[in-house]
């Protein structure tokens, strides 16, 4: 024994415990096990902010109506892992009844069996001499139940004239009992989820201690190894700047960083996430400056590029700034908010088209409220914007503003405003009768006060624009100035962000990164 050390010891209990957590579980606890589960129990009452709560307080016994009616929905199961036959069930021979129901305070004024997991237990409720109704009670014949097998009891009650009013009901009393079932063959009471036993979470608690005991000792061994720095990690501070859209992600993602890399810092405010155009014009100001001061050597000119910025769009740059360097990043879905007292959910391209130009000026011409519409839009140099312009609406660009103030727009009258910040038009489509906005879908469906408009009977979904029928979606490109230094706190946050953990936070906020697309290089739809 003087061989085996005590950290051995510890992996071989860490070994044997979810071994004898599963044959607990399934070859002791779960062998036979009848159970069952109450999915109801409410009173007309309760229900009142139902539409047809009257129906249900007015429902009648032998021609008068119930005064106090409360119904019960049972739900009865082969819980366990062995099959139930009509035999199992603990009663005289002679007895029919396999399941007895009590409900205290209250008498049965009926009761039907409303849902059967399979057709072929129908016949065991047919005329069944063992399922019957007794003022207080009722009683289920015995059911021969296969694994993972139920059927489902809808009991009407009276309260008992004894009972006190407004008093709430004792929980049903179910008795039944299970020939060679387990904790003496009782039936159990189960939960609507079901994750182990009390037993099997004692076991694993003891195995997470032991795990702890393991990385305790591993972290304080003298001979342990320093651990080393995350890859990506790089000193400095980087400015982000550009897509409003996709500066919510990139916050979460920043965040993380300089979490995980304590030598960085990546402060995020309003003032660098003014839009794309916005953000490729400070990153090549930047880059510019940096080489007339000479601390870096002309970049595109074999000098190393900028090591502290980043600039993000919603789509390509297009021609000009050749020095700007693009690295997608995440596929996202655009989509067009509505308010909802405009009553449209779905438009068509073409209908769009007419909105935009401004041949449409009232929901009421697409079917919709007799509401003048009020299109709320970003600046110019948005790449949502951009993305509606090139892609929705066939290159017409939008009509002219008629008001510099949304929130002051003349409700009474159609027209469009501009605002510069994502936040701030959905505010404003929430809050303006008939106002439609366009923004990035992560952050619409989060938005109160607004609906999402199906483009052509298509919600703004990665199928959708795979397939090519919604045509909302835009590519997320990362600029850098030149080609940044592989150590540098630019290349370390882009790697993070495209290839590491930090991709994490774009599925968050409705963004699909790169590498999980068929085309990771070009990043767009296959459609």
């Amino acid at each position: 024994m003087s061989g085996l050390s005590w950290e051995l010891m510890v992996a071989a209990l860490g070994l044997a415990i979810p071994v004898g957590a599963a044959l607990w579980e399934f070859g002791f606890a779960g062998r036979k096990r009848l159970g069952y589960r109450v999915q109801m129990d409410t009173t007309a009452k309760n229900a009142d902010t139902h539409p047809h709560a009257g129906v249900l307080r007015q429902m009648q016994q032998y021609g008068t109506s119930l005064a106090d009616p409360s119904f019960v929905l049972l739900r009865i199961q082969n819980s366990g892992w062995t099959h139930i036959d009509a035999g199992d069930y603990v009663v005289r021979d002679d007895d029919q009844v396999g399941i007895r129901i009590n409900f205290p305070g209250r008498r049965v004024d009926g009761m039907v069996v409303t849902e059967l997991s399979h057709d072929y237990l129908r016949p065991c409720f047919d005329d069944a001499a063992g399922l019957r109704m007794d003022n207080g009670h009722i009683e289920l014949p015995r059911v021969p139940l296969n694994r993972g097998t139920h059927y489902k009891v809808l009991a009407v009650l009276e309260r008992d004239p004894d009972f006190p009013v407004g008093q709430a009901f004792p929980d049903p009393v179910v008795v039944a009992g299970i020939k060679g079932g387990v904790r003496g063959g009782r039936i159990k009471e189960t939960e609507s989820h079901t994750f182990a036993s009390k037993p099997v979470m004692v076991f694993i608690a003891l195995l997470v201690l032991i795990a702890a005991i393991q990385s305790f000792t591993s972290f304080t061994r003298d001979d342990a190894p320093a651990q080393a720095a995350p890859v990506d990690c790089a000193e400095g501070t980087l400015t982000l700047s550009g897509s409003t859209a996709f500066k919510d992600a990139v916050s979460d993602a920043a965040k993380r960083y300089v979490k995980k890399c304590t030598g960085a810092r990546i402060p995020i405010t309003d003032d660098t996430f003014k839009g794309s155009v916005a953000g490729l014009d400070t990153l090549e100001a930047a880059g510019k400056k940096r080489t007339k001061t000479k601390t870096v050597e002309a970049a595109g000119t074999g000098g190393p590029g900028l090591a502290d910025r980043l600039a993000f769009t919603d789509g390509a740059k297009g021609d000009g700034r050749p020095q700007l360097l693009p690295r997608p990043v995440a596929l996202s879905l655009f989509t067009l908010a509505v308010n909802k007292d405009a009553g449209v959910q779905d438009l068509s391209l073409k209908q769009l088209r007419q909105i935009y130009s401004g041949d449409i000026t009232n929901w009421r011409q697409v079917n919709g409220n007799n509401v003048p519409i009020h299109l709320v839009s970003r600046h110019p140099g948005s790449g949502t914007r951009s993305t509606l312009v090139h892609q929705v609406l066939d290159n017409k660009e939008l009509l002219e503003v008629t008001s510099g103030d949304c929130a002051g727009m003349d409700r009474s009258k159609p027209g469009r405003c501009e605002v510069g910040d994502t936040d701030i038009l959905l505010d404003n489509v929430a809050s303006v009768p008939g106002a439609l906005g366009h923004s990035e879908a992560g952050a619409a469906l989060t938005h109160e006060g607004i609906q999402q408009v199906r483009i052509a009977g298509y919600p703004a979904t990665v199928e959708g624009a795979d397939a090519g029928a919604y045509p909302y979606w835009q590519t997320e490109f990362a600029y850098t100035y030149g080609e940044p230094p592989a150590d540098s706190v630019a290349a370390g946050f882009l790697r993070y962000l495209t290839e590491g953990a930090g991709k994490d936070s774009l599925p968050v906020h409705g963004h699909r990164p790169c590498s999980e697309l068929e085309k990771p290089l070009l990043c767009r739809p296959v459609g």
